[in-house]
């Protein structure tokens, strides 16, 4: 039974009160922060980090904090909302900046911190803002440490707890002790966890007393106490100011709760195992355990098993490089705890981690394709043109995507394949970010064994590509190729599949069996072999995109995906020049629920577009009979159903 009092039926979970700032985080592991040449971009701040770690949970959280009026506060409230956590209660700064923090990790044992927060967004709460009525429909307020610092958002944090307790919420105060950011340390010496200071500890214990619930490391409870260098005995210092409940972090030994007496020892506290793990990044891990143990309490949950929750968070945290995009999801959360004392396979749980956060949904797909780099200059040059008119040919098709997306209220389905190189490359900028889905070749075109396009490495390659391009790659295969071959194509794919973990793009295989090894007869059954080859290599694409199959095959394999990767987003069917009644008729045997749509390309661009480079029609004639013959694929699609029953 939990022996926490909460109230419930309340429109939040929890509010988080705090930091909110972007974290840089050093790619090269073992520089120096001085030597270090790039960085990853990731939501930070240890109040931030709780709300989105408990939001991926499933709590319903809320942050209340302040952000610039800049590029990085959107990216910030972006992030949390894409999460589910609630962001009205984030105010937004005309003057000051969002806060940032670069971070390195040099060893195990040595993490450089540089905090750039001089008068920063989130130090500037505004508390006549704060809303009252917010904070009484919420079950639970959580405040750190950093917040009680200065005197503004000092104000801000009592003010917040005057309202919870008017309210019966719980209150969390994580003491989160940054010496640097209480002007105890030189700007540099961000990762110093412990400078006594008697001067912070009156500061926090003045205020400790509103708390319900302390969750600290053994070092912030030594700032909390007030006693340096004795835990236990500022943990009765603490003892005689507040009946709170005490949850010592114990790192790699997991935690301890103390809710009456103060033990002799910190040994003879009740103590929750942790969990064994490689360790590569510690900053983070604080806030996972108590977004994992937050998660517990709230709903409900004896100590135990909140505690089991919170040390599974932190140590998944650790051995990850963020620390909010490393949050487990609920999926993940409930394997490790399956495991029953088995080894974890952390290539599966990388995958549940990839393909179970929250990404945004595409359940129908309407993609019109002219990602063809050797197809459209043959095309130019057979009517003599060249590069120029290719380029003017990419962009009017967008148009053309833009009207049927008008037409047909397709927001959230529609979408393009399109290469960025010279012929597609700046229309490809240009549609970046405008939240259709795009995908991008990275095969070179008609190679066979597969290579990659301008590179050797395709590692290289997807380091300048942004996430929402997703990686879509063409490979002519069959699993009865000669051994070489093979090879040679399977070992390009494994490749591919590495890279994509690793950089956290999407893929999309297609496969098409060579022309020359299939029958009408055998095409299925070989389609459905290539599949299970694929899998049998360990990689699992987010989508498939396959040629039409006859209405019995898709139930294979839809039956084949579900066996290997229930995760995978789908199937899409592909055009291969064929005229658009038989593509309409292919679609009406893959009224499968595992089939999302179609992306198809010649079919539709490849008359208008030689009508054009002949001048029998002008821009607008084109971009209408582009959007005329991708209108009756759209048609096609959503008919296909209802057309199949009569």
């Amino acid at each position: 039974m939990t022996i926490f009092s909460i109230e419930e039926g309340r429109k939040f979970d929890l509010i988080c009160l705090g930091r909110l700032a972007v974290d840089l985080y050093a790619q090269q592991i073992g520089a120096r922060l001085e030597d270090v040449a790039s960085f990853s971009k990731y939501l930070g701040g240890s109040s931030a980090n709780i709300a989105f770690g408990g939001a991926r949970l499933g709590l319903k959280t809320a942050m209340l904090s302040r952000v610039g009026d800049e590029q990085m506060g959107r990216f910030l409230v972006e992030t949390l909302a894409n999460e589910g956590c609630d962001t009205s209660m984030i105010q937004v700064d005309r003057e000051r900046l969002t806060g940032l923090v670069l971070l390195g990790i040099k060893d195990r044992e040595t993490f450089p911190l540089l905090f750039y927060r001089e008068n920063c967004a989130d130090m500037a709460i505004d508390p006549e803002l704060i809303s009252e009525s917010a904070i009484a429909d919420s079950r639970a307020l959580l405040i750190t440490g950093t917040h009680l610092s200065q005197p503004q958002v000092r104000e801000a944090s009592t003010r917040a707890l005057a309202y919870a307790r008017r309210h019966r919420v719980f209150k969390v105060l994580d003491i989160d002790y940054r010496p640097v950011l209480w002007g105890l340390t030189r700007r540099g010496e961000g990762e110093n966890r412990y400078v006594p200071d008697q001067g912070v500890s009156r500061s926090l214990q003045e205020i400790i007393p509103e708390f319900d619930l302390l969750i600290g490391t053994e070092e912030e409870f030594l700032i909390a106490g007030g006693v340096a260098h004795d835990l236990i005995g500022s943990l009765k210092a603490l003892r005689k100011i507040t009946h709170a409940h005490f949850v010592v972090k114990l790192g790699a030994d997991g935690c301890c709760l103390i809710s009456d007496e103060i033990p002799a020892r910190i040994e003879d506290a009740t103590r929750y195992r942790g969990e064994k793990i490689k360790v590569l990044n510690v900053l983070g891990a604080g806030d996972a355990f108590a977004s994992g143990l937050l998660t517990g309490i709230l709903r409900g949950q004896d100590f135990a098993d909140a505690a089991r929750i919170a040390n599974a968070c932190g140590a998944i945290v650790v051995s990850r490089h963020a620390c909010a995009p490393a949050m487990p999801t609920q999926t993940e959360l409930a394997y490790w705890l399956a495991r029953d004392g088995k080894d974890i396979d952390y290539d599966y749980l990388d995958h549940l981690h990839r393909t179970t956060a929250q990404r945004k949904r595409w359940d129908e797909l309407n993609v019109l394709a002219f990602d063809h780099r050797q197809q459209f200059m043959d095309l130019a040059q057979a009517h003599g043109a060249g590069l120029a008119e290719v380029q003017r040919l990419k962009q009017m098709l967008v148009t053309a995507v833009e009207h049927a997306e008008e037409k047909y209220q397709l927001q959230g389905r529609v979408g393009v394949l399109l290469d960025g190189g010279e012929q597609g490359g700046d229309t490809l900028c240009a549609i970046t970010g405008r939240g259709w889905w795009l995908g991008r070749p990275v095969e070179k075109q008609m190679s066979r064994p597969l290579k990659f396009d301008h590179a050797t490495s395709v590692a290289s390659l997807l380091a300048d590509w942004p996430l929402e391009q997703t990686v879509k790659c063409l490979v002519s295969y069959h699993p009865g190729d000669a051994a070489p071959l093979l090879e040679a194509q399977e070992e390009r794919l494994q490749e591919l599949w590495e890279a994509t973990r690793r950089s956290g793009h999407e893929l999309l295989l297609e496969i098409i069996p060579p022309a020359d090894r299939i029958t009408a007869e055998t095409h299925d059954d070989v389609v459905l072999d290539s599949l299970a080859r694929i899998y049998s290599l360990g990689i699992k694409p987010d989508w498939w995109k396959l040629t039409p199959m006859a209405a019995s095959a898709w139930s294979k394999v839809d039956a084949l995906i579900q066996s290997q990767d229930p995760y995978c987003r789908g199937v899409v069917l592909l055009g291969l020049n064929q005229p658009l009644e038989h593509l309409a008729t292919s679609f009406r045997h893959a009224a499968h629920p595992i089939v999302k749509g179609f992306m198809v390309g010649r079919s539709i661009w490849q008359s208008p577009g030689a009508d054009w480079l002949d001048k029998r029609i002008d821009d607008q004639g084109f971009i209408e009979a582009a959007s005329a013959n991708f209108a009756r694929l759209i048609e096609a699609w959503h008919n296909r159903r209802s057309t199949k029953e009569n």
